[in-house]
């Protein structure tokens, strides 16, 4: 594992721990009182610092190391001055969206981490078009870079509409679901899979997945937004053009699985049980996010979807951290640490206990409302499993500072 990834990691598992710190005060709110927070500017400052410098910063330092490793030439200095960029600029985003919310030094420094964005997958793109190697990863992470630089424009209008104080309902939860769904279904998604290619390449170096589940997945990556918006009530001819892209990414989903399964199978033996535990439910997570797309492209099972906040908060918590977040984590564990701990690992499950309890709470505290139904002393277990979710983080973190993680 380079040395530099190492020390970047460590930051990464910081910014992870603040992210659980956040959400552990949002839960505690909740279901108790804690009248020093303001529960709005908080939940800005946790989504905007798990976005830049959880994810996002993750993604960039383990993209940086598949140039490291492909042995292609780059300017270090240049990405190390874009970590640091993205790091200050998230960790303005924290503070400003915790004191002010949607103030005008937050918008500047969301802006400030956008560009700092486009500087990096420029950067990127540049390094991998200019050498004469061919990885099958390479058109994964274009692609990422394209809809990481696309999503911005749903914040460009975000802060347009906070700066001119003049919000328009429908617009604005548009814009939102469009920064949103171009963030995970497209830069995060298309990153994370362009990394796994490359980590399977390491044991079976012919592997690659077919251009077709690229092309099925990247052509539905933009009509698939509509189903983030399906409560502006669009004509049938409309919905049946969204279930074909949803049902299009589920196809391309199970070619990929056939494609990941058979390759696995020749190297399973070199990868740590838990991690080819957790591998399991990250990829019967994914399963389940697709399966729960198909659904919403009819109507009645929509208008539930997104008449109910618990159900959007499960849904956002199952792609965020029981899929990416636990790709990022068992990515780094498996593919990149030499000789993890057995401690190591056991802080890693920990957290995925948490991650897994949480979100079994959050979908059924999100059917039970379906009938607003309240389940007893349901804010009081997920705050539990929301603890579990800080200790694992709190013990990750703790692990950093041993060589071997």
């Amino acid at each position: 594992m380079p040395t530099e990834i190492g020390k970047w990691m460590k930051l990464s598992k910081l910014n992870l721990l603040i992210v659980a710190i956040l959400g552990t005060l949002m839960r505690y709110k909740i279901g108790f009182e804690f009248k020093y927070l303001d529960q709005k500017f908080t939940q800005h400052a946790h989504s905007h610092f798990a976005f830049a410098a959880w994810i996002t910063q993750t993604i960039m330092l383990f993209m940086i190391g598949f140039l490291e490793q492909q042995q292609l030439l780059f300017n270090q200095k240049r990405y190390k001055f874009i970590l640091w960029a993205n790091t200050i600029t998230g960790y303005g985003m924290l503070f400003s969206f915790i004191q002010g919310g949607y103030s005008p030094l937050a918008i500047v420094f969301s802006q400030l981490s956008i560009f700092t964005f486009y500087i990096f997958a420029y950067q990127f793109y540049t390094d991998i078009k200019h050498t004469s190697k061919k990885h099958p990863s390479f058109i994964w992470f274009k692609a990422a870079l394209f809809f990481g630089m696309f999503s911005s424009l749903g914040t460009y209008c975000l802060a347009y509409m906070m700066a001119t104080h003049h919000v328009i309902q429908n617009l604005y939860l548009g814009s939102v679901y469009f920064y949103l769904h171009f963030q995970y279904n497209g830069w995060f998604l298309f990153a994370c899979i362009g990394l796994l290619i490359s980590a399977i390449r390491k044991f079976v170096p012919d592997f690659q997945l077919s251009q077709r589940s690229f092309y099925l997945l990247a052509g539905a990556c933009i009509p698939a937004y509509l189903l983030s918006v399906l409560w502006l009530n669009f004509p049938v001819y409309l919905l049946i053009f969204i279930f074909i892209a949803a049902a299009a990414q589920m196809t391309a989903w199970i070619e990929i699985l056939r494609s990941v399964i058979a390759a696995f199978k020749l190297f399973k033996e070199k990868i740590h049980r838990f991690g080819q535990l957790l591998l399991l439910f990250i990829a019967m997570a994914y399963t389940v996010k697709l399966s729960l797309q198909l659904g919403s492209t009819i109507p009645a099972v929509s208008k539930l979807a997104f008449g109910f906040r618990p159900i959007v908060i499960a849904y956002l918590h199952l792609i965020l951290l029981a899929i990416i977040s636990m790709f990022l984590l068992v990515y780094y564990k498996s593919f990149l640490v030499p000789s993890p701990t057995k401690r190591s690992w056991l802080a890693l499950m920990v957290f995925a206990l948490g991650v897994y309890l949480n979100e079994i709470g959050l979908t059924i505290q999100g059917i039970a409302s379906f009938s607003y139904t309240v389940v007893p002393l349901m804010n009081e277990m997920l705050f539990g499993f929301t603890l579990i979710i800080l200790i694992g983080s709190v013990w990750i973190f703790l692990e950093t500072q041993r060589k071997e993680v």
